[in-house]
């Protein structure tokens, strides 16, 4: 037997209303909803956040660093003027000042006789055994150049 109906109540129910007992969809689809749209947000905000950290992965290491430092320290502290100085220096080319100064100092090493770092794994150029020729000083020094006699005619 169906309980009666208060005098009150319209004849007919909206569709969301459920009756007792039974699952309400309405409220399922709301929070399958918010929870896919808080995850959704979440990504974006997250991919926004990482901008500056993929446009200086092209650049040089330390300048990828230094922009990674600044999005940690701009997410972490909310101060949001990390964000935009990581995302300047991201930008920004620098100039690489690293690779002309290694080889002016590898060149400087060569000239010095100091073996450098690079010169470890190179195999010797006198043989196995025996010690590497000594020049002396007049040896090493250029020689001047022998220019032919010429025969006056």
């Amino acid at each position: 037997m169906n309980p009666p109906t208060n005098p009150a109540a319209p004849h007919h129910l909206p569709g969301f209303i459920t009756a007792p007992g039974e699952t309400d969809v309405l409220m399922v689809v709301v929070a399958v909803l918010l929870i896919a749209s808080v995850l959704a947000v979440g990504n974006i905000f997250l991919r926004l956040h990482t901008l500056p950290e993929r446009m200086a992965h092209k650049s040089q290491k330390l300048q990828f660093e230094i922009v990674a430092v600044l999005g940690l320290l701009a997410l972490f502290t909310h101060i949001h003027l990390f964000w935009v100085i990581g995302l300047i220096l991201a930008m920004i080319d620098l100039p690489d000042f690293g690779s002309p100064l290694r080889r002016i100092a590898a060149s400087t090493e060569k000239l010095a006789g100091i073996e450098s770092e690079e010169d470890v794994g190179v195999a010797p150029t006198h043989p196995p055994g025996k010690a590497e020729p000594e020049q002396s000083v007049e040896e090493s020094a250029p020689q001047p150049r022998q220019v032919p006699e010429q025969k006056h005619a």
